[in-house]
């Protein structure tokens, strides 16, 4: 007589072992995220408060600021033999042209003093890379960071930080500013939109949007 085989399930103790493991490694998948964003944050303070210092050691050393300084062309050794004017600034005490300027990645006649910003900071040994170098630094989430004379409703220079995705522009505001979109010394448009970064653009409104990404202008 055959015996008849009986199919054997799971018991209660392994399926609240299996749940265990699951629940141990979706905390895990969630912190890691958790850890990368705060990271990705603490970048983008740590680069504005960079940039801020490189200014104005800049501005201290040598009285004027980079990109606007009339004098680099005779300050600095990389600029031997260029043609004074596509490097030096107008001296007028702002960085002229729009954060986003993109006339090539060297200096020459058609830069703007935004561009050759980064150029006389690099020739100051304040930002790594050579002197002629016009090229914009990337931000922890892909877009570039720019200086300009003022954004939106923000009066004297920023620097603006673009494609900055809409849940952590959220939290900028909140660790740095007062949460508004359009007030502040944190303002952001949405990137690419019609209304800009310029000084005096139409804000987008005073609220950000999870699904959108932005530019986000900090005073200097």
């Amino acid at each position: 007589m055959m015996k008849m085989q009986l199919n054997k399930g799971f018991t209660l103790v392994e399926i609240a072992i299996v749940l265990v493991i699951v629940g141990l490694l979706i905390g895990g998948v969630l912190k890691g995220q958790e850890m990368i964003t705060n990271a990705k944050l603490k970048r983008i303070e740590s680069d504005n408060a960079g940039i801020a210092a490189a200014m104005f050691s800049y501005q201290d050393r040598y009285l004027q600021l980079p990109g606007d300084d009339s004098d680099a062309a005779g300050r600095f050794d990389v600029y031997s033999g260029k043609t004074a004017a596509d490097i030096n600034g107008d001296g007028g005490g702002t960085v002229s042209g729009a954060w986003d300027a993109n006339n090539g990645t060297t200096i020459g006649s058609s830069s703007v003093e935004s561009e050759t910003f980064w150029g006389h900071l690099r020739a100051a040994g304040l930002v790594a890379g050579g002197g002629m170098d016009t090229t914009r630094q990337s931000n922890a989430y892909g877009g570039k960071i720019g200086v300009q004379d003022g954004s939106l409703g923000i009066a004297g220079h920023v620097t603006i930080f673009g494609q900055i995705e809409g849940p952590i522009a959220k939290i900028i505001e909140g660790r740095l500013d007062d949460g508004q979109a359009d007030a502040g010394r944190i303002e952001g448009n949405e990137a690419g939109g019609s209304n800009g970064m310029a000084s005096g653009a139409t804000s987008d409104g005073a609220t950000y949007s999870d699904a959108k990404r932005y530019d986000l202008a900090f005073r200097l």
